[in-house]
C-alpha cells in the first residue's frame, strides 16, 4: 500500500545550516508547512538516520531525478560555509557544493533568504548571487513569501505569460502606412499637465494642433479596391495614435480639468470635423471617400466623453455636448459657414454598412469599436455609457438653431448593456443633481416626457434588425432620485 505523498506529491529537499536552535526550529516549521500543503519535503532531521553517510545523503537528495526541487535556506552562516567550504560535521554536510549545483537544472533550486548583510545584499552562496531568491527575512510578510514558495514548487506562478497574439494590423509592411509624429509633443503635454507646469496649456495646444495637422496623411486613395478593406486598414493604422489621444484625454480629466483645457479639446474636434466632408479642392468624389475620418473622429469623441464621465468630470463632458462646433463650408461660393452640434460627429458610413452584408453583422462599426477597446483604461461599458448619454442628451436638450441637426445614434448599444453605473448611482438625489447636467435637464420630469414619447413612437429608438434597447431600463428611471 502506497504512503500518501510518495508518488503524486512533488519531492523537495531542504538544505540549511545548523546556525542555531532557533534557526533549526524555523526550518523544521517551514518543512512541516510544506508537507501540510502536499509537498513531500525531505529534511535531515527526519530522513538522515544514525549510520547513514551524510555526504552521500546530501548528494543523493540533490542529484536524484525524483527530487524535483531543492530549497536553500540561507543565512550568513550558510553563505560563509558554502563559500569557504568549512564547517563542522552536521553543518558542512548540508551545504550544496557549486560543483553539484552547476550540474543540475537551474529551476530545481531556489534560495529562501532569511538574512541580509551589512550592505543590504542577500546572504547567499557566491554561485547563487546572480539568481532570483525568495525573501523570508521579514516575518510580517511570511504568508506572502510562503505563497511565492508554494507557487514555485508547484510551477504555478502568480503571473502567467499570456498567449502570443498576432502582429497588429497597423504594423503591416506597407510603404504607405501612416506615421504620425506626435510622441514627443504628447510626452511634453502629459508631463506639463501632471506636474502643473506653466506651459501646460501651450503644450496641450501644440499636441492637438500637431495631431489635427497629421490627419492629412490619413487621406484614402479613392481608387483603392476593395475600398471597404482600405477603410478598415486605415482605421487600424491610426490605433496607436488614438491610444495617445486617449492618454491625453485621461490626463486632462484627472490632472488639469479646467475651462481652458476643455476649450482646447473642443477646438481639436472642431479642427478635424472638416475631414468628414469634401475638401474644397475636390470635385470628383464618392460619399464613402471620407469614411475613415468618420470612424476615427466619432471614436475619439466617444472616448473623450467616456473619459470625462468615467472620472466624474461631468462639467467637461457637458461642455463637449453643449457647445457648438464651427465647420467651414467646402463650397467657395457659399456665403455661410456652418455651426453644428455634437451630433454632427457621428456620421453614416457607407463602406461599413457593406461590411455588415459581407460578414452578416448587425453593426460592423460597433464590432470594431468593441474590438479596439482594450488596454486604454476605458472599458467598453464606459463607451456604451457615454454613447447612451449622448443619445439621451440629443433628445432631452436638442439644439434646433443649427444647420445640421440629427439625434445621436448610439452604435455600441447593439451590444445590449445593463443599467449604467452613473444612473444606478443616481438613485441618490445628490448624485442625480450632479449628473443631470450631462442630460441638459433641470429635473426628472423631463426624462419622463421623453420616455413617454419613445413609448408612443418606438421607431425613435434605434434598432438593428430585431435588436434594440430599453432607454427607461438603461437610465434606471424608476429609481432615479428616490433616495435622500
Amino acid at each position: 500500500m502506497e504512503q500518501a505523498g510518495t508518488t503524486s506529491s512533488p519531492k523537495l529537499f531542504v538544505s540549511y545550516s545548523w546556525t542555531s536552535a532557533e534557526h533549526e526550529a524555523w526550518v523544521i516549521k517551514l518543512a512541516t508547512e510544506l508537507r501540510e500543503c502536499g509537498v513531500d519535503s525531505i529534511l535531515d532531521k527526519w530522513d538522515l538516520k544514525e549510520g547513514h553517510d551524510a555526504y552521500a545523503f546530501m548528494e543523493k537528495m540533490v542529484t536524484e531525478s525524483d527530487i524535483k526541487k531543492v530549497v536553500l535556506v540561507t543565512d550568513k552562516a550558510y553563505a560563509d560555509k558554502a563559500d569557504g567550504r568549512t564547517g563542522g560535521v552536521g553543518t558542512e554536510t548540508q551545504i550544496i557544493s557549486p560543483e553539484i549545483y552547476e550540474k543540475q537544472a537551474q529551476d530545481k533550486f531556489v534560495a529562501v533568504v532569511r538574512e541580509y548583510d551589512a550592505e543590504g545584499k542577500p546572504c547567499v552562496p557566491a554561485y547563487y548571487r546572480s539568481r532570483i531568491h525568495i525573501d523570508f527575512s521579514d516575518e510580517t510578510r511570511y504568508a506572502e513569501s510562503f505563497e511565492q514558495l508554494i507557487r514555485w514548487v508547484y510551477d504555478r506562478p502568480l503571473y502567467i505569460k499570456p498567449q502570443l497574439g498576432q502582429k497588429p494590423k497597423f504594423l503591416a509592411d506597407d510603404p504607405n502606412a501612416v506615421s504620425l509624429a506626435t510622441s514627443a509633443a504628447l510626452r511634453r503635454a502629459i508631463d506639463a499637465l501632471r506636474n502643473g507646469r506653466t506651459y501646460a496649456l501651450p503644450a496641450t495646444v501644440e499636441y492637438f494642433d500637431l495631431l489635427a495637422h497629421e490627419f492629412e496623411k490619413l487621406r484614402l486613395d479613392q481608387n483603392a479596391t476593395p475600398f471597404e478593406d482600405a477603410v478598415v486598414a486605415n482605421i487600424e493604422s491610426f490605433l496607436p495614435y488614438r491610444n495617445q489621444a486617449i492618454e491625453l484625454f485621461t490626463t486632462i480629466a484627472t490632472h488639469n480639468d479646467t475651462v481652458e483645457t476643455r476649450n482646447q479639446l473642443r477646438k481639436f474636434f472642431e479642427s478635424v470635423m472638416p475631414y468628414m466632408e469634401r475638401p474644397a479642392t475636390t470635385t470628383y468624389f464618392h460619399v464613402w471617400d471620407w469614411d475613415n475620418f468618420k470612424f476615427i473622429i466619432h471614436e475619439l469623441f466617444l472616448y473623450a466623453v467616456a473619459t470625462y464621465i468615467r472620472h466624474e468630470r461631468f462639467e467637461g463632458a457637458k461642455d463637449l455636448m453643449s457647445n457648438h462646433y464651427y465647420v467651414p463650408s467646402a463650397d467657395r461660393n457659399s456665403d455661410s459657414d456652418h455651426i453644428v452640434s455634437f451630433s454632427h460627429v457621428r456620421r453614416y458610413m457607407t463602406s461599413l454598412e457593406s461590411m455588415n452584408v459581407k460578414f452578416g453583422r448587425l453593426s460592423y462599426r460597433a464590432d470594431l469599436l468593441k474590438e479596439r477597446c482594450a488596454g486604454v483604461g476605458i472599458e467598453f461599458r464606459h463607451l456604451q455609457q457615454a454613447d447612451f448619454v449622448l443619445f439621451m442628451r440629443s433628445w432631452l436638450a436638442p439644439t434646433s438653431d443649427v444647420w445640421y441637426e440629427d439625434h445621436w445614434f448610439p452604435e455600441t448599444l447593439v451590444y445590449r448593456p445593463s443599467t449604467f453605473e452613473i444612473f444606478a448611482r443616481a438613485r441618490s438625489e445628490s448624485y442625480f443633481e450632479r449628473i443631470r447636467i450631462l442630460l441638459g435637464i433641470q429635473g426628472k420630469d423631463e426624462i419622463e416626457a421623453v420616455l413617454k414619447f419613445f413609448g408612443e413612437k418606438p421607431d425613435a429608438v434605434p434598432r438593428w434588425n430585431f435588436e434594440s434597447f430599453n432607454p427607461s431600463y438603461l437610465i434606471n428611471f424608476a429609481k432615479l432620485a428616490t433616495e435622500s
